[in-house]
């Protein structure tokens, strides 16, 4: 079977955590690099790829990589791309995205249209035509261009893989389905250890630990755009990577994980996520302010993206918000709790210094993941729970 390499990009700072989750789905990591992870596989792995990997945005199919210096480069080495090899007679083709860090070439618009044209003349050799009607599947571009070399793959994701498709009704400042799960694979939580979100919007920190726990691959519900690329994929391909995500799943998961927040509203529209991506019985929401935020056992989690305050007249907030935050997970003598923020003042006004913490950009926002570590449980204890 024809060896290909494919190109995960995620989060800046959390490459590790795709590495390894990658690594888990048993293929081999040829290269990390700022932002994206590329691993061997072959055609039919695309399937697996956009079904099960949390913390990946898309899958790229890479189809070049040269060094380009002048836009006449740039066509003559996109034009060598064996582009027939891919695309067909009637594929709908475009450079979807073009990004270019320290390099000569940096116009995305014009990287963008001289591609294209590039790419309409070798398929014009290829396939004897002067006219495309561009009628079939999509194959759209994108184009990374780092220090003048020149990465191309073609989108097999379609819509980005952060959309699982249960999260239609979101709170202000969402955090995104890839970014929490990534996050939540950071700490050490397992399924069998408790876990609070006391911010929990609409919440995706509770329902991406449920869909762990109960080990629902996240793309199982939703399409891809490489499932109308026949001439590279069988039908079936993705009818097996789907099948082997339903017989994966463990329907008689028992896990103790709660959302919280103060909006009523949002508790509402986080029950309506957590029932479309079916784990609504697996998490316990509740109106609650964090000042409120207790737990009888010990030994728990929290992990949460609390208010940022980008708004000035929200910002004036923090300090009572975050206190109320510290004095509560002071109360939690023997918890861990993990925060994503980019509020500078978070750990002054939550009471403690962060054990360890850890920068991340959500989006163009520069984020801090600060980590506050409790104790360890005994061991004997967790035994005696997991038989209990």
């Amino acid at each position: 079977m024809e060896k290909i390499e494919l190109i995960a990009p995620c989060h800046f700072g959390l490459e590790a955590v795709l590495k390894r989750e990658i690594w888990d789905l048993g293929y081999e990591v040829s290269s990390v690099e700022d932002g994206k992870v590329a691993f061997t596989a072959n055609y039919d792995d695309i399937c697996r790829a956009n079904v099960f990997l949390r913390t990946a945005e898309r899958i790229l199919l890479k189809v070049g990589c040269f060094r380009a210096e002048t836009f006449e480069e740039l066509f003559e080495k996109t034009k060598e791309i064996p582009w027939e090899k891919y695309i067909p007679e009637d594929g709908k083709f475009w450079v979807a995205k073009a990004a270019s860090v320290k390099s000569k070439l940096f116009s995305p618009s014009d990287i963008q249209s001289i591609m294209k044209k590039a790419m309409v003349e070798r398929m014009k050799q290829k396939y004897r035509k002067e006219w495309f009607e561009e009628t079939g599947a999509a194959y759209p571009l994108r184009v990374f261009i780092m220090k003048d070399i020149v990465t191309v793959g073609i989108d097999t994701s379609g819509i980005s893989l952060h959309k699982r498709g249960y999260r239609q009704m979101t709170a202000k400042a969402p955090i995104t389905e890839t970014l929490a799960a990534s996050l939540i694979m950071l700490t050490p939580w397992k399924r069998d250890r408790i876990l609070v979100d006391p911010f929990c919007g609409s919440g995706t920190f509770p329902i991406e630990a449920a869909l762990m726990a109960a080990n629902i691959a996240p793309g199982m519900s939703r399409e891809f755009t490489a499932e109308q690329w026949t001439n590279l994929i069988p039908k079936d391909a993705w009818y097996d990577a789907v099948d082997e995500a339903r017989e994966m799943v463990d329907k008689n998961v028992e896990v103790d994980i709660q959302g919280y927040d103060v909006d009523p509203g949002v508790i509402r529209a986080a029950r309506e996520n957590a029932k479309r991506a079916g784990v609504d019985h697996l998490i316990h929401f509740q109106q609650r302010d964090v000042k409120d935020l207790n737990h009888s056992k010990k030994y728990g989690f929290i992990i949460t993206n609390p208010p940022y305050g980008e708004r000035i007249e929200e910002k004036e907030n923090l300090p009572v918000l975050y206190g109320a935050f510290g004095e509560s997970f002071r109360r939690l003598d023997s918890w861990s709790a993990y925060m994503i923020t980019s509020y500078e003042d978070a750990e002054r006004w939550f009471g403690r210094k962060a054990d360890k913490n850890r920068k991340i950009y959500n989006g163009m926002l520069k984020t801090y993941f600060y980590q506050f570590l409790g104790p360890k449980p005994p061991k004997r204890k967790m035994d005696a729970e997991r038989q209990g």
